[in-house]
């Protein structure tokens, strides 16, 4: 990767608004991240399959996905505090339906559509967007990795946690006490308020409608390959998050190894998004996505080829956490530069749609082609070859501003 030109001097990142985002993004991805520890007590307890579950799970991602760019559209107009403070109330009705749905049509509604509606609306796209609002162009990329190392955080936290809950209470009770944490959010969210138009870079913004922020996106290459991209980073991490206790068990693995392997997915996604928007801040953030990219394919092919042990287990983490979402600050920085804040939000969660229906494949065909082969290798291999092609489709995006010959270009 070529080095890029040394940042300008700034003023201090504003550590409040960056401190309470990354601890609302902990809180909303921590409980989605752990979702995977309810499969088997709950499917024991219910009688329903594996499809069922990874549907529900699907579901979820799809809704994430859809509600992304919509409730991003509504905090670039009516504010980030409103949204998240909704978020709280759709997210914590959604684990708690989850806990006591008696049927999988309720599974679906609480597990699925408002869990989904809940991450959605306090998740990365809602909290970067807020900070690319108050940080100067040059110091983005650090703070996005800063605000998705906190939601890696969660992860790391809510395994052992979930786990513990669980243990100690039964699945169904776990389910409760998170859907209890969820109201920490709106105190959480009190620095983050304000709209598009608010912020130390409001005045740098290219004014425009939804419908014209949407039709320049659509119609630019290096944000299309961006979205298609990220759609294959969707489908992989979430068939592993859904997936990944339930085939430790099928060959064999000790279940201390799920609890302990997707925490330290966890922690090492803390270091590997700090290093990425790092990395992003002084290099191509193009070509630190294909070599991401690249990188999950060939630690998936070696785990599935070389013996599979515990510490396979543990060297298989590791390597996936520095590499898990590491791909959301180059990515969403590379929105910021083409585009400008005024839209980022929505079109930040255009771009996490495509990631969220690679989710929906990822998880629901996990438990679908499990239940037709009896093995999760053949989503396994997939995944490998989706990692190829996000590499290859990285590869020509274009690192600048899009051009608007007759206005002020965008930052």
């Amino acid at each position: 990767m070529s080095a890029s030109r040394p940042a300008a001097a700034s003023a201090p990142l504003p550590w409040l608004i960056i401190i309470a985002g990354s601890l609302i993004a902990l809180m909303s991805f921590g409980p989605r991240s752990a979702m995977g520890f309810f499969q088997l007590p709950m499917l024991a307890d219910t009688g329903w399959d594996r499809t069922t579950f990874g549907l529900a799970m699907a579901v979820q991602n799809l809704f994430w996905g859809l509600g992304q760019p919509i409730f991003g559209a509504i905090a670039d107009k009516y504010g980030t505090w409103k949204v998240l403070a909704l978020s709280a109330l759709v997210y914590s009705s959604g684990l708690f339906i989850m806990s006591v749905a008696p049927t999988p049509g309720w599974f679906y509604i609480g597990g699925g559509v408002l869990v989904g509606l809940g991450i959605a609306s306090a998740s990365f796209g809602i909290v970067l967007a807020a900070f690319a609002r108050n940080v100067a162009p040059e110091q983005r990329s650090m703070a996005f990795g800063i605000g998705t190392a906190a939601g890696s955080a969660g992860m790391f936290v809510f395994a052992p946690l979930t786990q513990g809950l669980i243990d100690a209470y039964g699945w169904q009770e776990a389910l409760v006490w998170m859907a209890a944490m969820m109201f920490i959010i709106p105190f959480l969210a009190i620095p983050l308020r304000g709209n598009s138009n608010s912020g130390t870079q409001s005045a740098l913004q290219y004014k425009q409608s939804i419908g014209e922020a949407l039709r320049e996106a659509l119609g630019h290459k290096s944000y299309l390959l961006l979205v298609s991209g990220f759609f294959v980073c969707g489908f992989q991490v979430a068939f592993i998050t859904a997936h990944f206790p339930a085939y430790l068990r099928d060959i064999g693995i000790d279940s201390s190894f799920a609890v302990l392997s997707l925490a330290l997915i966890g922690f090492f996604n803390i270091i590997g998004s700090l290093a990425s928007g790092y990395i992003g801040q002084r290099y191509s953030k193009p070509m630190a996505l294909v070599w991401i990219y690249i990188g999950r394919s060939v630690a998936v092919t070696a785990f599935l080829l070389l013996p599979q042990t515990g510490t396979s287990v543990v060297i298989f983490a590791i390597v996936m956490g520095l590499l898990w979402l590491s791909t959301v600050p180059p990515t969403n920085a590379l929105v910021a530069i083409m585009f400008g804040t005024g839209h980022l939000g929505m079109l930040g969660g255009v771009v996490f749609l495509a990631h969220q229906i690679g989710s929906f494949l990822g998880v629901w065909l996990g438990g679908y082609l499990y239940d037709i082969f009896g093995t999760y290798n053949p989503v396994w291999w997939l995944g490998v070859a989706l990692g190829i092609f996000a590499a290859i489709v990285h590869w020509p995006i274009r690192e600048q501003a899009v051009e608007r010959p007759a206005l002020m270009p965008a930052e």
